[in-house]
C-alpha cells in the first residue's frame, strides 16, 4: 500500500531526500508520492518532522 502526504507537510523536503525510489517530488503547495513508484517502506514516514506522509 503506497503511502500518501497529508495537508500536515509543511514542504521541508526531508521525505523527499530520504526515499530511495525517488517517488517524491515537490507539488504546488506541498510534497507528493507518486504511489505507483513508492515501494511502501515507510523512509519518509520516519524522517518527516511533521508526521505528514501515511499509508493510504
Amino acid at each position: 500500500m503506497a503511502f500518501k502526504i497529508t495537508d500536515a507537510c509543511i514542504s521541508c523536503g526531508a521525505c523527499a531526500a530520504e526515499c530511495p525510489v525517488g517517488a517524491i517530488s515537490e507539488g504546488d503547495s506541498q510534497y507528493e508520492i507518486n504511489p505507483d513508484v513508492c515501494i511502501s517502506c515507510g523512509a519518509c514516514a520516519a524522517t518527516c518532522p511533521v508526521e505528514a506522509p501515511t499509508e493510504e
